[in-house]
């Protein structure tokens, strides 16, 4: 397991670096001390968990959280216990408090191991898979799910709107770029705005006019593109 450590503290560092050499298939691949140098290291190494501090400069651990490209495995190691809460919010795999153990670290390693291994492998860096997990922030929400989730994104401008359960914030992102990270075997652009989560499809009726229209289990209908239609069409084998 590839672990990032992200702590402004050089003795909190040392001492979880002194730990974690103790721990067997446990990697250190990197330390950072601000938001902006994580941020950096953690898009370029993809580690597999990042040990994380909240207090940090340049902003804290959440702020980090909403500006990384895809969201490794999280253990907030804090001295403060007025954020756990908020970090179970955004589904985080634990929440330490300093001064930190090491049978309290090793067993917060051994859940991560173990999620790790249920993980599908072989992916890209660049490819996201059904089990990715994403972090999605509006206004005070935060929210930490994974792709499979997803039922759909709107295009909306330069911005995206993503559908899932009962919510559907919006990303800072381009439909454009979404797509080209997504599993073409689960995610298809059905028109111009719109990509769907075949998974959720719930009924494809074809009306008197011929014009596709598709029913997605919250009850949306989105009609596909003439472009899409005949590979909609092909990729469902009908």
């Amino acid at each position: 397991m590839r672990v990032v450590i992200v702590e402004d503290s050089r003795l909190a560092r040392l001492e979880l670096c002194e730990q974690l050499s103790q721990l067997p298939d446990v990697t250190l691949v990197g330390q950072a001390d601000t938001v902006e140098s994580a941020r950096g290291m953690i898009n370029e190494l993809q580690p597999d968990l990042i040990l994380l501090d909240i207090d940090l400069p340049g902003g804290n651990g959440f702020d980090l959280l909403e500006q990384l490209e895809v969201l490794p495995l999280v253990v907030f190691t804090t001295a403060y216990d007025e954020f756990a809460v908020r970090s179970f919010e955004v589904d985080a795999l634990d929440y330490l408090l300093k001064p930190i153990t090491l049978p309290r670290l090793t067993k917060a390693l051994t859940k991560a191991q173990g999620q790790l291994r249920a993980e599908p492998t072989g992916q890209t860096d660049a490819t996201l898979h059904a089990n990715s997990q994403l972090f999605v922030k509006e206004g005070e929400q935060c929210w930490l799910i994974k792709l499979h989730q997803v039922q759909l994104f709107e295009s909306v401008g330069n911005y995206t709107r993503v559908y899932f359960d009962q919510h559907k914030p919006m990303l800072n992102k381009a439909i454009s770029h979404i797509e080209a990270r997504l599993p073409e075997a689960e995610f298809f652009r059905i028109n111009r705005s719109e990509i769907i989560n075949l998974a959720f499809i719930d009924e494809i009726e074809v009306p008197l006019n011929g014009q596709w229209q598709v029913r997605m289990q919250n009850g949306r209908i989105l009609v596909p593109s003439r472009r899409q239609a005949q590979a909609f069409k092909q990729r469902l084998s009908l």
